[in-house]
């Protein structure tokens, strides 16, 4: 895949700095991605450091948003202008579910039914809270979070309903 680079300015949009992706470099990027709607996974370098980033469509534009894993101290720095490289990444991104997660929403049909409902970016959310967790304790008390998430009985990962 061809590599793409130009300057940009950080802006702000709420708490989220991003820069704007020339019209011309999307349209490259969505020829190769085969797509122009939804999310658009990408790589590249911001000032020569590597990222993995999702190109986003909010309030008519298309953003690449800059947290701070790719530029120290982003929410600080708006009005700069920074070197970026980007390109369409065509990597499997796939998270793969915990095994305990799997094997809970199997043994709990109610449960599985309320996952299958919501929307993908909850499911991958839930997915991939899970699958980072380190002891077995914390996997097996956010296991248990989940599954009573999904069946009305309190909250995970900062949600208080499921909506489907």
């Amino acid at each position: 895949m061809k590599v793409y680079t130009f300057q940009a300015t950080i802006a702000i949009i709420g708490i989220n700095p991003y820069v704007e992706v020339p019209e011309t470099i999307l349209s490259e990027i969505f020829n190769q991605a085969g797509k122009n709607k939804g999310h658009i996974p990408i790589v590249g370098t911001i000032n020569g450091l590597p990222y993995q980033q999702t190109l986003v469509k909010y309030s008519g534009l298309w953003r690449l948003y800059i947290n701070t894993t790719m530029l120290k101290d982003s929410p600080k720095r708006i009005g700069e202008a920074i070197e970026v490289a980007i390109q369409f990444d065509s990597s499997d991104r796939t998270i793969k579910p915990h095994p305990q997660w799997a094997k809970a929403l199997e043994n709990n049909p109610e449960a599985k039914s309320i996952f299958d409902k919501l929307s993908p970016s909850l499911q991958k959310e839930i997915v991939r809270y899970i699958a980072n967790l380190k002891t077995a304790e914390s996997i097996q008390r956010n296991i248990q979070k989940a599954i009573d998430f999904l069946l009305g009985k309190g909250s995970f990962v900062g949600r208080q309903n499921p909506k489907y």
